[in-house]
């Protein structure tokens, strides 16, 4: 991979934390910059969707009986309608 030069200015608090942060992983600032921007633009996981899924089924079984939180095992079986 090659590499390509650019200029980025911050100002003496971020530079202060990025060469203190870069100093103690024992890597360059340059190489904390790819890292940060790396991650910035990492494909994100799916999670997201897959909850809304999930919430989705939640309410998908509604019925007009009341006492499904007290008689749900009698549901189930069927000995309830």
């Amino acid at each position: 991979m090659g590499l390509v030069r650019t200029q980025v200015q911050f100002d003496e608090e971020q530079h202060r934390k990025l060469k203190e942060e870069a100093f103690q992983r024992g890597i360059s600032v340059s190489a904390l910059l790819r890292e940060i921007v790396d991650g910035r633009f990492a494909p994100r996981p799916r999670r997201k969707r897959e909850l809304r899924k999930l919430w989705a089924f939640i309410g998908s079984g509604r019925s007009d009986a009341s006492d499904v939180s007290i008689h749900h095992d009698n549901y189930l079986s069927g000995q309830r309608k």
